[in-house]
Parts: structure tokens; C-alpha cells; sequence
């Protein structure tokens, strides 16, 4: 599996392009601030069309380019239920001073073509399976998605799992007991080899965040 992976201007959010092969079509996920045009150079070096967008959950430091990047190649963007009127309107999901951060003045359109996910739905795309698990906490639609290449396993974790740490959940739509929920049903029942690509920081594994992830030992330590 092709995985490359653009880092946005601002607040460093992954955005990650991810294609079976050089040649072949691809999936953006999670289309940040000021991205556009460094995938427009993704897609020619490495001969890619792009067939959909895939959303984690609706901040904009993960949205803020997917208008842009659905529109130029006609193409859906999929998202969890409970986070689609965050495409609609993104500043439901900030607090005053993270939208001051971004900007003031936004001039916003949702994508024309907006496809709703729910929990344990499979989407086939660019040849690729993605199993999608609803995981809230961070947000209420924040989701999972899982795929696999022919040498690994990954789960492209948005804002639900860094190396070492997990998303906030101080923001509107955010709740710690939905948090932990998520990591004790969700993320610790994963296999230890699975290669989880995070919405910020460095790509880490399952066994690596048990071990050391002082969130998941928390989770695995509360029941």
C-alpha cells in the first residue's frame, strides 16, 4: 500500500493519501489547512486519481480543505452521522478562541456530495476495504477507519489515539466518558500489530501505545 502523508500549515494535522499503487486511484483522508495544493503534487508525482475523502470527525483543522479538494476532482466525502452538521458548519464544533485561531471571516461551502457513515460499515474504495468504528469522545462522530495492505494492518485513528497521548475532550461535542468507552471497546481490543496512523504526531503501532500510553492503561485499568 502507497501511504503518503501531507502535514497541514496549521496545528499540524496529518493528512494522508493512501493508494494500492503508484498509477492507481487513491483516498485523501482528513484534508487540512492549506493542503490542496501539496496534494495536487502528491497525486502527479505518484500518478493518482482521487476517488473520495475520508473524514475522522468534523474539526476544522481536519475539514478545512475538503470543499477544495472534493470539488477540483468530483468527488464524495464520507463521514460519520453524528458529525456531518460539522460540515455544514464547522464552528459548532470549535469554541470561540480555536475558531479565532483559524480565522475569522470564513467563507465555507459544504462539499456537494456528502456521504453519511455509520458504525460497522465497510467502504470499498481505490480497490481498499475501510471498516468504519464509530469511536466518539473527542467528538460525538468521530470514527476509525481500518483497512490493510498486503504486509500490514492500519487504522487511521483521527484525534481518538496519538503516540502517547489521545484527542481533548474539552471542545463542544467532546466527552471523557465517551473517551473512555471508546479506548476500552475500541482501540484496546485491537491486534498489538496493527500501525496506527494518527490525525497529529508520528504513525505508531497498537503494542507500542498499550505499553506505554498512560490513557490506555487507564482505560484498561478501569474495570
Amino acid at each position: 500500500m502507497l501511504i503518503e502523508t501531507v502535514v497541514a500549515d496549521a496545528f499540524g494535522t496529518n493528512c494522508y493519501v493512501l493508494s494500492s499503487a503508484r498509477g492507481s486511484e487513491c483516498v485523501v483522508v482528513d484534508p487540512g489547512i492549506g493542503v490542496a495544493a501539496r496534494l495536487d503534487d502528491v497525486f502527479e508525482q505518484h500518478k493518482l486519481k482521487p476517488v473520495a475523502v475520508l473524514i475522522s470527525h468534523g474539526h476544522l483543522d481536519h475539514t478545512f480543505s475538503v470543499t477544495p479538494v472534493c470539488g477540483a476532482n468530483d468527488v464524495p466525502a464520507y463521514i460519520h452521522a453524528d458529525d456531518a452538521h460539522l460540515l455544514a458548519d464547522p464552528a459548532q464544533g470549535f469554541s470561540a478562541n480555536m475558531m479565532s485561531l483559524v480565522g475569522t471571516g470564513l467563507d465555507w461551502t459544504e462539499p456537494d456530495d456528502v456521504q453519511v457513515l455509520a458504525d460497522g460499515g465497510v467502504v470499498e474504495l481505490a480497490g481498499m476495504r475501510f471498516t468504519v468504528d464509530h469511536a466518539p469522545g473527542h467528538t460525538a462522530g468521530s470514527a476509525m477507519f481500518h483497512t490493510a495492505g498486503d504486509e500490514a494492518a492500519y487504522t487511521l485513528t483521527g484525534d481518538v489515539l496519538f503516540r502517547g497521548a489521545i484527542g481533548r475532550t474539552d471542545l463542544p461535542g467532546g466527552s471523557d466518558a465517551a473517551m473512555q468507552e471508546t479506548l476500552r471497546t475500541k482501540v484496546l481490543p485491537l491486534d498489538d500489530a496493527v500501525v496506527v496512523l494518527p490525525g497529529h504526531g508520528p504513525a505508531t503501532t497498537i503494542a507500542a501505545e498499550r505499553a506505554r500510553n498512560p490513557y490506555l492503561k487507564r482505560a484498561a485499568n478501569a474495570h
